[in-house]
């Protein structure tokens, strides 16, 4: 029993590190992002007259308001220490999924004012498909949250029997989220205005995929272990 409460206390220990990588390489890839932004395509700016502007915003929220956001809500109960209240631990989860979801909207809404500025259709991409399912599954999913572990209406056997649901469909939908954001970074670099730029979008989509993995692994060794 005790060898067991030992290597339990391990695992949790390296789920707390694997986390701890995960914040780094949230930090890192919402650096990369603001450089290619910033100095490579000029600018983000959803009131903009130039169509490329406009766009602009939507990699920039998606990455940092929609995918990274809802990797830190995600590792909010390994990033909280556990001595705080478990409701604590549930509030922020749920609120930093709300402001991921409100941004994830506008994201979409910025991708399509662009397509109405371009006079380009819309939905035509597999990257558009993907982010599209990603958004409302996720809606869905933060709905069925609130609904079953927040309003105290639920019982707590229904409860514990939708928590596994719960989080493997979490884990699910970010990592779409993560897939629909590498196709539409292989649109940008292979429409890239030079090898750098290029390089650096490949480098970006690397470390979003790296932050994806750190935070499913984090969530895999801390509920494998519990």
């Amino acid at each position: 029993m005790a060898h067991g409460m030992i290597g339990s206390h391990h695992h949790s220990i390296l789920a707390s590190r694997v986390g701890m990588v995960a914040h780094v390489l949230f930090l890192t890839t919402a650096v990369l992002m603001l450089v290619w932004l910033l100095h490579y395509r000029g600018g983000i700016n959803i009131q903009s007259e130039d169509p490329e502007q406009i766009f602009n915003v939507h990699p920039f929220v998606m990455s940092w308001g929609f995918i990274l956001l809802i990797g830190e809500a995600i590792l909010a109960y390994s990033t909280i220490p556990p001595h705080i209240d478990h409701r604590t631990q549930k509030m922020a989860h749920m609120l930093i999924h709300l402001v991921g979801l409100i941004l994830g909207i506008f994201g979409v809404y910025a991708a399509f004012k662009y397509h109405d500025a371009a006079v380009a259709p819309d939905l035509m991409s597999l990257h558009s498909w993907l982010g599209i399912t990603a958004i409302a599954l996720f809606g869905l999913q933060w709905l069925f949250g609130f609904v079953t572990f927040w309003l105290p209406g639920a019982h707590t056997d229904t409860r514990a029997a939708a928590a596994p649901a719960h989080v493997m469909a979490g884990l699910a939908i970010f990592m779409l989220a993560v897939c629909a954001a590498q196709t539409g970074l292989v649109e940008k670099s292979a429409a890239a205005a030079s090898t750098t730029e290029m390089k650096l979008i490949n480098v970006t989509g690397i470390f979003i995929l790296l932050y994806g993995v750190a935070v499913a692994s984090a969530v895999a060794l801390r509920k494998a272990f519990l």
